[in-house]
């Protein structure tokens, strides 16, 4: 029998900057009057506003020396963090399953990571597998200097988190555009697998818009860049460059039988990376955009029965319900071919274009149906389906619908408030193990009565959220996460 590929989140990750020319490394960190906040906002538009895709060869065609790496690494990892992180994981005993109580003892637990520094004033891309748990996050530079950091903002949809650290004057990576580069390109890796801080990698891009199915979340977005590039457990979070030092994805994942590097691993690319980090600072939640319709991909056999000459675009297999109002015309069968001029060959692709948008962008589409192609333009909505702006202390960041709590069951619980969570989709509550059927009894210690209660917490806490309450089998549970 043919032993299962298991596909792994790597623990730490800084696959660092690498293949850097030194005085690309200085122009990439001079280009700009822009700094911290503004600087990386300002990178995010940039790639949003269709910069023309340019080739990043290290060598013309007709010079095919092989390049030298060594003064690209020796710069890149000085903008590479080794990343250590401890939360308490809770003991429970048997008392506590049988009868619903929260565990009176705990065990620390210590993990490690890597991350990549993307301004002089201190902020840090890394994983949100790396520091999902964490209570305590120390990050550790190259020259040893330590600093405490804080999460500015966390998104297990796209496995990315944003670090701030008190510092400025630091080493940093500039985006590439990832849309840009080309299978057998040379990349660097730059980490700290097994706690062995700045290892430099070399190898190649071996595959775009690759979707391994690792993240678990119904809304999804997986469109990682492959490469065979040597990562191992510990470079979780690091940075993937191209030939010109700049960054062009932050390493996730691992394909192995053994749980370490066996030949590929997988990288977010940096245009999604640009638009979360934007997101994070502007909003304080990712704005994810969708062109309400589900799709799947093409294979020949679709294809034939469109009478299409080849496999090629997406193929829809449902519209969301008045997702779009009166201006979608995609309906179900079309095949959409195009996203503002970019072609699609893959559901992965299409979602790694959606990515760099937000609700109420509107994007041209071209797209075939009943064996015409045609052209119409669609305002994004978000996932709940409208064009607004999701706020991150809004109840729709929760990712569940509500409902009055039934009599029977306040009685039965003896309960005198509470809201009931009816169906969950991707968010807070379905990402910290809240199930169907929950009923909130306090936000941060204040009782709620309704949704507008849950609504008014939300806004009023410090970023911070501590929601106490039951389930109708009288199991008490308590959940804690950040805004």
């Amino acid at each position: 029998m043919k032993s299962r590929v298991v596909v792994i989140s790597l623990l730490a990750g800084m696959f660092g900057a690498g293949l850097i020319m030194l005085p690309a490394f200085y122009w990439l960190h001079q280009k700009t009057e822009y700094s911290g906040s503004q600087y990386l906002v300002a990178q995010y538009k940039e790639i949003r506003d269709e910069i023309p895709l340019q080739r990043s060869l290290f060598f013309s065609e007709n010079n095919m020396e092989i390049p030298d790496f060594t003064m690209a690494a020796e710069n890149a990892v000085n903008a590479v963090v080794h990343i250590k992180t401890q939360f308490n994981a809770p003991n429970y005993t048997l008392y506590d399953y049988l009868f619903g109580t929260s565990p009176r003892y705990s065990t620390p637990v210590m993990s490690s990571g890597s991350g990549v520094i993307l301004s002089s004033d201190g902020y840090i891309i890394t994983n949100n597998h790396v520091v999902e748990e964490a209570e305590i996050i120390q990050v550790i530079l190259n020259d040893k200097r330590m600093y405490d950091a804080k999460i500015i903002g966390k998104d297990a949809v796209a496995d990315l988190a944003l670090l701030k650290i008190e510092e400025n004057q630091l080493p940093y990576l500039a985006y590439a555009n990832s849309d840009a580069i080309r299978l057998g390109e040379w990349v660097l890796a730059i980490g700290n697998p097994f706690n062995l801080t700045s290892t430099v990698t070399a190898g190649i891009v071996s595959a775009k818009a690759r979707n391994i199915s690792i993240l678990g979340q119904s809304l999804h977005m997986e469109s990682f860049i492959q490469t065979d590039a040597a990562v191992n457990p510990g470079n979780s979070g690091g940075a993937l460059v191209n030939l010109k030092g700049e960054l062009i994805g932050i390493n996730t994942a691992i394909a192995s039988r053994t749980g370490s590097f066996v030949g590929y691993s997988f990288a977010i690319p940096s245009n999604i990376v640009a638009k979360v980090v934007a997101d994070f600072i502007e909003f304080g939640d990712v704005q994810r955009a969708y062109l309400g319709i589900e799709v799947t991909d093409i294979d020949a056999n679709i294809a034939k029965s469109l009478n299409m000459l080849r496999p090629e675009g997406v193929y829809v297999v449902g519209v969301w319900n008045d997702a779009n109002g009166k201006d979608i015309s995609i309906g179900k069968g079309d095949v959409i071919l195009e996203i503002n001029g970019f072609k699609l060959n893959s559901v992965s692709v299409l979602m790694e274009q959606l990515s760099k948008y937000r609700p109420g962008k509107k994007v041209d589409v071209k797209y075939l149906s009943n064996g015409k192609i045609k052209s119409t333009t669609i305002t994004l909505r978000n996932k709940y389906g409208s064009t607004k702006i999701v706020e991150a202390k809004s109840v729709e960041v929760l990712g569940a619908s509500f409902e009055p709590l039934p009599e029977n069951e306040k009685q039965s619980l003896r309960l005198g408030h509470g809201v009931k969570v009816k169906t969950l989709t991707a968010g807070k509550l379905l990402s910290k193990g809240v199930r169907e059927g929950y009923i909130i009894t306090k936000i941060n210690n204040t009782n709620i009565y309704t949704v507008e209660d849950i609504e008014k917490a939300l806004k009023e806490s410090d970023g911070a959220v501590f929601i106490e309450g039951i389930y109708p089998n009288g199991t008490v549970a308590y959940y804690a996460f950040g805004l």
